[in-house]
């Protein structure tokens, strides 16, 4: 469950900024490379910051990282 809602979050992050870069400024394409460098790190590392918030809300958990 804890990684369909990783996997939501980051995607409307990234939709989000791209939208953000095209209408409002092309800076926020950094936000863009940030989640998506999040993303890349957690494959390796098996550890992802955005599990440790939803896991404090109370997000069941089904796996030990960002990856299937």
């Amino acid at each position: 469950m804890i990684n369909r809602y990783i996997r939501a979050i980051a995607g409307t992050f990234i939709i989000i900024s791209v939208l953000l870069a095209m209408y409002v400024n092309v800076n926020w394409l950094w936000f863009t490379l940030f989640v998506g460098a999040n993303l890349l790190q957690s494959s390796f590392t098996q550890w992802c910051l955005m599990e440790k918030f939803l896991y404090k809300l109370g997000v069941r958990k089904d796996g030990d990282s960002c990856t299937v």
